[in-house]
């Protein structure tokens, strides 16, 4: 190909011509979601042509897959997929750079050391984040059906992607943090629509924190019984369902001034949304119900780390949670289907006092044990995990439920 067409004027270039030409460096016969065409002089001068498809390609979760932008140098082609202009977590990115300052002998050596290519990078990246806060405004403001989905369909192809941004660009976290998308109870639907903007400015006025939970797919954080406290209060909690988000919250500890706090940790505190919950636990009395959880904590050691009282929960008997600096159960199901080991920590088994079950439990009971276990088992399962013996448990809920039935 000769001199990139980008090299021609903005002004005289049409939007038809602009589609032309990404269907020709992409090979996608869609019309690209949006451009951005500019040149930059200063400290690197070059000229950009970036465009954010439609829809992504088969290949994007492929390691082996070596993307990036077509990159000349003086209106002269040098590589089809410079994959060092980029960024990986803009690697949808489509276009092309004319470099004025590069040496025409380049390659892929020179581009990981050029200072020249490392100002190109961060000019991209900006760009490029650039141009997706502008669509996610422009979506915000449209009142045509379209273009109020144009940041949506952006999202739905490339969220996940984006979402690397947050642990691989310290320098543009929080840009990136405005433009990822969850869902959350706000909504009964799975469509990751809720910004963390959008979240701050619904907060209880005596919320401090943001909250979420994560699992494996929407329908469990949606019905996770962690959540109960949560829609007793109207308290909003984003539903967090893709492999790369617990890896993403390391990064992500606040947003605006509000640390993001997970549902399902054991030292969940709720500040003065709790005040009730505060209250109802004098009045049940912790040390009424001590013998039994002491009972309960001998019953499943090896199994639970601790056994307690809790009040997050309004329908469900028991749940588990995380100690403070534990592997969730989540994450440690996501590292061993992908084949790596992960650190074994027992989980805290939160029991709720003014359940039926919790109050039916007596620590003379015969059967005592095997209904400590099954209160386990039954979080375990709530929460999406794996029962280690699956026939043990059906064995042990069969003998519960005929006894049950005996009396």
């Amino acid at each position: 190909m000769d001199a990139p067409e980008e090299r021609r004027h903005g002004r005289s270039v049409t939007d038809d011509q602009y589609k032309q030409f990404y269907q020709h460096i992409s090979h996608d016969h869609d019309d690209p979601l949006a451009w951005t065409h500019n040149r930059v002089e200063g400290r690197s001068e070059y000229t950009q042509l970036l465009y954010v498809p439609k829809h992504a390609p088969f290949d994007l979760w492929n390691l082996e897959h070596r993307g990036g932008l077509k990159l000349y140098v003086k209106r002269v082609f040098i590589m089809d997929d410079a994959e060092q202009l980029p960024p990986a977590y803009l690697r949808f990115v489509k276009g092309v750079v004319d470099s004025a300052d590069l040496p025409l002998n380049v390659s892929r050596e020179i581009l990981q050391e050029s200072r020249d290519v490392k100002a190109i990078r961060e000019g991209v990246t900006k760009r490029v984040l650039s141009m997706l806060e502008e669509i996610a405004t422009s979506s915000a403001e449209a009142t045509d059906d379209a273009d109020k989905q144009k940041y949506q369909t952006f999202w739905n192809e490339f969220g996940q992607v984006l979402k690397e941004g947050i642990g691989e660009d310290f320098g543009n976290r929080e840009r990136i943090a405005k433009l990822v998308r969850f869902a959350s109870t706000n909504s009964d639907s799975d469509e990751q629509n809720v910004s963390l903007t959008d979240y701050v400015a619904r907060m209880k006025p005596e919320q401090t924190k943001i909250y979420y939970v994560t699992a494996d797919n929407w329908q469990a954080a949606k019905n996770s019984p962690h959540l109960e406290v949560f829609r007793k209060k109207g308290v909003e909690v984003l539903l967090l369902t893709d492999r790369v988000d617990e890896w993403m919250l390391s990064f992500l500890n606040e947003f605006d001034g509000k640390p993001l706090a997970s549902v399902a940790r054991g030292d969940l505190d709720l500040g003065a949304l709790n005040d009730e919950e505060k209250q109802q636990q004098e009045k049940v009395g912790e040390e009424e119900m001590k013998p039994l959880v002491e009972k309960m904590k001998e019953a499943l050691e090896g199994k639970a780390k601790d056994v307690r009282l809790t009040f997050r929960l309004t329908d469900s008997p028991s749940c588990l949670v995380a100690d403070e600096g534990d592997m969730s159960g989540y994450l440690q199901r996501m590292l061993k289907a992908a084949g790596q080991k992960a650190p074994q920590a027992e989980p805290i088994l939160e029991v709720n006092p003014e359940h039926p079950l919790v109050k039916a439990l007596n620590a003379d009971n015969a059967n005592f044990a095997d209904w400590c276990h099954l209160l386990f088992d039954q979080a375990l399962l709530a929460e999406g995990g794996q029962l280690d013996d699956p026939a043990s448990f059906v064995k042990r809920t069969n003998a519960l439920l005929i006894g049950r039935a005996v009396r």
